[in-house]
């Protein structure tokens, strides 16, 4: 599972050398009067009645064939219902996305001067699709007022949601889908093992001794931690954090993944494979493992929800979650998962209409949708209090409140900085998997990672 080698330092410097000259030679967008100012008033204009406008719209959840490609095509469907003289032109990223590196699609196509004009991001590229891949600052385009206006309403973002997809203090992209680390349960499987599935494992050191009691009394596995690998390092984040570390320093200067904290939350982990207690899957056979009922726990991202509950029918088990397990008596910091919707059209008519697209998805309507059918948390948690909308789903569906009970807690998933941001984060989880799976030592495998990384940071 593994990116494609990246580029060496030489062609990296051309690669950052086209991109800005992709980026500069299309540009048509009216320089910013408000880009040392307040921000608040906008620099394209509306779009006149009945002007005809098309835009690609890309979005890595049109890759998908199961719950995800027909809600979003029902969306694009209601908005282009709803907006008589707008086309949408959906599309799953373009080309190979290897280990869901989706940017590259976005950056293949800006490097032919073709880009779509708005696009889903995940949130590990942001500093790079900020400033090497001309997304533009929504501040400027529409102005601040108005981005502001759209995280509020009757049912107004989360606090901590809201500045998700900012850079430098400048909103580059509205957050669109994401989820917290949920620790999925199966019940059944609990309760075969003579443990209690009302009251699941609190700790690691817990989830260790449940893990092993299921593998000895039922011959299942235990516990699969997707955090350890690198289909999933916006959780890893999150265990770094609650282990009271960090894998990028506040001021985005340094790496400290080397740390005793990080190395702490990777030795746990590490032991969990070597007790037995978890086995060596990647994320596509533990997906099946977990669906088929072989597998008694597993952490990550509630998108998966609608997966596990067919799974669960389908093979007849019980679904359970919990919120992520602690070090011992430290806070629990959850990281997010997910994206935003980012513009990179350089026409000021399809920025505008991008920017209306923008604030249909991430509407009441919108995030109802996605969360009831899909399984993301709520961007705008006071849907769930609403009878009109997510208080009947909420209630039939009490596997959201470990979502929404850690959401106050919630820290961003970090984004390395400069161009090889990629490269960085495959570094330091090659480093994970191989002390966690591997049988290399955790605290010499992030040193070396850590040291490879810091070559890779850009020149203070």
């Amino acid at each position: 599972m593994a990116r494609p080698r990246l580029l060496s330092a030489v062609s990296g410097l051309v690669l950052v050398a086209a991109l800005a000259s992709a980026c500069a030679t299309s540009s048509s967008t009216p320089s910013s009067a408000t880009a040392t100012g307040s921000g608040t008033t906008a620099t394209i204009p509306e779009l006149a009645p009945n002007q005809k406008v098309s835009i690609v719209f890309e979005s890595y959840n049109l890759t998908s064939t199961g719950t995800w490609k027909p809600v979003i095509e029902g969306l694009l469907h209601d908005f282009e219902a709803a907006h008589p003289n707008i086309t949408v032109k959906g599309q799953p990223p373009q080309g190979t996305t290897p280990n869901g590196d989706y940017t590259s699609s976005v950056k293949n196509q800006v490097l032919a001067g073709n880009p779509p004009d708005v696009a889903q991001v995940t949130f590990d590229a942001l500093r790079f699709v900020a400033g090497s891949l001309g997304a533009q600052p929504l501040d400027t385009l529409v102005g601040r007022d108005a981005v502001q206006a759209n995280f509020g309403g009757a049912h107004p973002f989360a606090p901590t949601a809201r500045t998700l997809g900012n850079v430098d203090g400048k909103t580059y992209a509205v957050p669109y889908v994401f989820s917290t680390p949920v620790l999925w349960l199966n019940k059944t499987l609990f309760t075969q093992a003579g443990l209690d599935p009302a009251n699941p494992p609190k700790t690691w050191a817990d989830v260790k001794n449940a893990a092993l009691a299921i593998k000895s009394k039922t011959g299942k596995d235990g516990i699969l931690v997707d955090c350890v690998t690198k289909a999933a390092v916006w959780c890893f984040q999150s265990l770094v954090r609650s282990s009271g570390g960090r894998v990028l320093s506040q001021d985005g200067k340094s790496l400290p993944f080397a740390d005793a904290p990080a190395v702490s939350a990777v030795s746990t982990m590490a032991d969990l494979s070597r007790s037995g207690a978890m086995p060596n899957l990647d994320q596509a056979q533990a997906f099946k493992a977990f669906s088929s009922g072989q597998l008694g726990m597993m952490l990550e991202t509630s998108a998966v929800q609608g997966l596990f509950m067919a799974g669960a029918k389908t093979n007849n088990w019980e679904l359970g979650a919990s919120q992520e397990p602690s070090f011992g008596s430290k806070p629990v910091v959850p990281t997010n998962s997910g994206s935003g919707l980012a513009v990179f059209s350089k026409d000021p008519a399809k920025q505008r209409t991008a920017w209306e697209l923008i604030k249909f998805l991430t509407s009441d309507r919108a995030c109802t949708q996605i969360s009831s059918k899909i399984g993301y948390l709520p961007l705008r948690t006071g849907l769930i209090d609403d009878p009109n909308g997510l208080q009947a789903w909420a209630k039939a569906n009490p596997l959201i409140k470990p979502n929404l009970d850690q959401l106050t807690r919630l820290q961003p998933w970090e984004s390395f900085p400069g161009d090889n941001y990629l490269q960085i984060s495959d570094t330091m989880m090659s480093a994970v998997e191989g002390a966690v799976f591997g049988g290399k030592n955790p605290a010499a495998a992030m040193s070396a990672a850590q040291k490879q990384g810091t070559s890779l940071l850009p020149p203070r």
